[in-house]
C-alpha cells in the first residue's frame, strides 16, 4: 500500500529534479492524481511542468560559409533543418539511382 509519505517523498523528486522531461512530467502527474484520489490534497503549483508556459524559443541554426563552390554558396545563410532535409532527399535518390556513388559516400561519412 502506498503511503502518503511515499507519496510525498515520490512528488518532491520529480519536482527536484534539474531539468526535468516528459517521463517526469508524467510521473508528477500520476502521483499528484493518487495523492488527489486517495488522500484528497490537491497540488496547486504546477509552474514548471505546464503548457501554459510560453514555449521555449528555438533558434534556427544556418549554414556558415564554407567554400566557394556553387552548392555552398547556394545554402550559405539558409536554415540548416531545410538544407539537410533536401540532402537526404538527394541521398535517398542517389541510393536508388547509384548505389554505388550512395555507398562511396557513405564510406567518406563514416570516416569523418
Amino acid at each position: 500500500m502506498i503511503t502518503e509519505q511515499d507519496l510525498q517523498e515520490a512528488i518532491a523528486e520529480c519536482k527536484g529534479q534539474r531539468n526535468p522531461n516528459a517521463n517526469t512530467a508524467i510521473k508528477l502527474a500520476a502521483f499528484l492524481t493518487i495523492q488527489r484520489e486517495m488522500f484528497g490534497k490537491q497540488e496547486q503549483d504546477f509552474t514548471g511542468y505546464s503548457y501554459s508556459n510560453a514555449p521555449a524559443k528555438i533558434e534556427e541554426e544556418l549554414v556558415g560559409d564554407y567554400g566557394g563552390s556553387e552548392f555552398l554558396q547556394a545554402v550559405k545563410g539558409r536554415n540548416t533543418s531545410e538544407v539537410w532535409g533536401i540532402m537526404d532527399e538527394l541521398m535517398d535518390t542517389i541510393k536508388v539511382v547509384i548505389p554505388k556513388l550512395y555507398d562511396g559516400v557513405m564510406r567518406q561519412v563514416e570516416f569523418l
